[in-house]
Formats: C-alpha cells, sequence, structure tokens
C-alpha cells in the first residue's frame, strides 16, 4: 500500500486550470521531490494534498484511506503533517515552549488547557525534538533570535511532534544559506524510514541530494515521475525549463 494515491485530481479558477488530472504514488519511506518550473501548479497541487483547498476532481488516498473531502485538521490527525513556505511559529514564545503545545495537542487525548502547568516529561520530550533537528541547548532561546535556518528546524521539530506517517515540505530551503541547506539534506536524510517525505523544492541541487523519487510537473499536469536518473536524463524538462532548442545543463552531474 502507498503512502499516498492522488488519482486524477484536479483544480480549476475560473478558466485556469492550475492542477489538470495529476496521477501521483508516494511509496512507503520515500523521499519525493515535487518539482517543476514556475507557474507549474506545484503549490496548488501541495494545498490539495494538505487539505489547504479543495480538489475539484480526483480522489486522494493517505495510506488507502480515502482523505479527499477531509479537512486539514482530520488530515493531520491520520498522520499527515507539514511545514510551510514561510514561518507561522509563535513570537512571543521559547523553542521549548512552542515544542510543548505540539507534543500536549498530539498527545492521545491531547488538548491545551487554559492556564500553564507542568507535566512530567514533557520538557524532556521537547528537548529530545529539539536534539534531533540539530537544536540541542537552543530550547530557552526566543523565536525572534533564532535564524531563519533555525526556525526551519524548529519547523520540522514541530511537525515530528505530531508523529507523522507522511512529512510533507513546501520549499525548505528558501532564503537558506549554502550551509543551512547541507544541515537541511543531513536532517531530511536522517529521518527515520517510517517517515514518508514529500517535499516541493526549486533548488535542484537539493533536489537530487535527497530524493529518491522525483515528480516534474509542468503546466498543471505530470511531465515525468521516475527516479533522480530519469528526470536529469530527459529532454522534456530541460524544454520545460528552459524552453525549445536550448542544451545547456540543467542539472549537475
Amino acid at each position: 500500500m502507498s503512502a499516498l494515491t492522488c488519482t486524477g485530481v484536479g483544480r480549476a479558477f475560473g478558466a485556469l486550470k492550475a492542477v489538470d488530472d495529476v496521477d501521483l504514488v508516494v511509496e512507503p519511506g520515500a523521499r519525493h521531490a515535487l518539482i517543476g518550473p514556475n507557474g507549474a501548479g506545484k503549490s496548488t497541487f501541495f494545498k490539495l494534498v494538505t487539505g489547504t483547498i479543495r480538489a475539484d476532481a480526483g480522489r486522494i488516498e493517505l495510506a488507502g484511506r480515502d482523505v479527499t473531502r477531509l479537512s486539514e485538521v482530520r488530515r493531520s490527525r491520520l498522520g499527515m503533517s507539514q511545514t510551510l513556505q514561510h514561518s507561522s511559529l509563535f513570537s512571543s514564545m521559547t523553542a521549548v515552549e512552542t515544542l510543548t503545545l505540539a507534543i500536549r495537542r498530539h498527545a492521545p487525548g491531547g488538548s491545551i488547557p487554559p492556564w500553564p502547568r507542568r507535566e512530567p516529561g514533557l520538557r524532556d520530550r521537547a528537548e529530545e525534538l529539539l536534539a534531533d533537528v540539530g537544536l540541542a541547548g537552543r530550547g530557552d532561546t526566543g523565536v525572534p533570535s533564532l535564524s531563519h535556518g533555525e526556525r526551519k528546524q524548529l519547523e520540522v521539530a514541530l511537525a515530528l511532534a505530531c508523529r507523522p506517517s507522511l512529512f510533507l515540505l513546501d520549499e525548505p530551503a528558501a532564503g537558506m544559506s549554502p550551509a543551512e541547506r547541507s544541515r537541511l539534506v543531513e536532517l531530511l536524510s536522517g529521518l527515520p524510514p517510517e517517515i514518508t517525505v514529500l517535499f516541493v523544492e526549486h533548488d535542484l541541487d537539493l533536489v537530487f541530494a535527497l530524493a529518491d523519487a522525483v515528480t516534474v510537473l509542468h503546466l498543471g499536469r505530470v511531465l515525468l515521475s521516475g527516479t533522480p536518473a530519469d528526470v536529469r536524463a530527459s529532454d522534456a524538462v530541460r524544454e520545460a525549463y528552459l524552453g525549445a532548442g536550448r542544451r545547456e545543463e540543467l542539472f549537475l552531474r
């Protein structure tokens, strides 16, 4: 059974078909990249998968369960977790306080109480997650004092606190320095194999350093889905990115 199966998924905005009859299968444990030139429909498709917007057509299955009409919150409860392109962290909290909220909320029967309280082991779990994403010792640092890369790391920790089976990342390397990108690749490569990863990314070097499967969207449709080697060798992919008749190297080999 696949971790994620999308069949004939579509979304139109008036006469514009932003996503048009897209089929996608993400295998369990995969590191699957979704790429394509600007305007390809990547962000819209990503929002359809997460439930941020509803599909006009098709079916979306999470581990065999139809989630096409389920809300973003219900998909999260079924094991789908995500990080966003733009940070949505609470600026008034420290890193460990932010994680504590997520851990409490996603614990069995979890809820966020209307008053602060200490719970045995809660901070320990938060510190463990911070260490897992390379933020050991930064728990008491306020979110505004974290660097851009550290905030991205914290967002990964927040997603992991939800105990996801499918982890979706929307342009995780946006705005990062080369050193921060290297740490991100190391972090995502080190995730447990039971967590399946689907990510949208413009940085093709990062894509080919991390992905074991790649789907290319172009004009709202799947142009190619296969291995990184398949994508590197494709003239159709090169033409979609660079235009007809241009033969420059698109991917570093």
